[in-house]
């Protein structure tokens, strides 16, 4: 699964690539948790690195779920 997150004032968005096996809605609520209140999320990527991002410095969240298959070319799926 894939994270977006919009950093207030900035650019640029922080991408992270959770394990394939995270469980959506968890990883969802540990987001409105943070939110909630003054606190720092702490996402893991799938490589074990932790990531911490001050909730008050989030603009927006956004949940992908990684292409199983790639297109390459003019093909169509």
């Amino acid at each position: 699964m894939d994270i977006r997150i919009g950093i207030v004032q900035s650019m640029k968005e922080l991408d992270v690539e959770l394990p394939e096996d995270a469980n959506r809605d968890k990883i969802m609520k540990e987001v409105e948790a943070a939110l909630g209140g003054d606190k720092v999320l702490w996402l893991t990527d799938r490589k074990g690195r932790r990531v911490g991002v001050p909730a008050s410095r989030i603009a927006y969240v956004e949940f992908a779920t990684p292409a199983s298959e790639r297109i390459v070319g003019f093909g169509t799926a």
